[in-house]
């Protein structure tokens, strides 16, 4: 009789122990549906949006203050006319909470703010070296990535690549499995050995016991 080979006799089974499945990291709210590009004309019009702050910025060269005091302006016209011709023309008086930024937004912004300083607090501390070591590394990599563009085109890089990764894995979801999966074992493999041969051998500070 002849017999398959099935995906975990090789090692691999197509997905990692946790799937990196789009709606699983991203959520299945507007966020996602932006950065998967399901709403096409929306995810178009913001990418639209940015890059013409990033032309008007490194290309015409304008200034943020310039900028900002004009699009004041030309919103306070704008609501201006609005505002005086709703009498005139069947148009509905533009009203306050149109332009109020909801709490439930706020909220979000503290928690993850006091998420990612409780986690920075952890790994600074060097409970896990393995993951200071690594957060260093991936830091020192970022600086000197940056010190190769101006801030401007670095926030724009990162904006394009957080519009089109997304969606790219989700339609390479499998090769970009694989090539995860390989290329988290070699990163094991090379920890472990520099676990064992340096960071056991630095000296730790003694852990204090967490009371309630």
């Amino acid at each position: 009789m002849r017999t398959h080979k099935t995906p975990q006799a090789s090692g691999f089974t197509g997905h990692h122990e946790r799937p990196l499945h789009g709606h699983a990291l991203l959520g299945r709210g507007k966020i996602a549906e932006i950065l998967l590009w399901r709403d096409k004309k929306l995810s178009a019009a913001i990418v639209g949006g940015f890059s013409f702050i990033w032309f008007l910025f490194e290309v015409v060269e304008y200034n943020l203050v310039p900028l900002l005091c004009h699009i004041l302006i030309a919103i306070m016209l704008i609501l201006f006319v609005w505002y005086n011709a709703a009498g005139l023309i069947t148009w509905n008086i533009p009203e306050i909470y149109y332009f109020e930024i909801p709490e439930s937004t706020f909220a979000y912004l503290y928690n993850k703010l006091n998420w990612f300083l409780m986690k920075f607090y952890d790994i600074s501390t060097g409970k896990d070296l393995t993951l200071f070591f690594l957060t260093i590394s991936g830091l020192w990599i970022i600086s000197a990535i940056g010190n190769l563009f101006n801030t401007l085109n670095l926030i724009y890089l990162l904006f394009v690549c957080m519009m089109s990764l997304p969606a790219m894995y989700e339609r390479y979801e499998e090769e970009v499995n694989y090539l995860a999966f390989r290329g988290n074992q070699d990163v094991r493999r090379l920890f472990r050995t520099l676990d064992s041969k340096f960071l056991n051998k630095i000296p730790r500070g003694p852990v204090k016991p967490k009371y309630k």
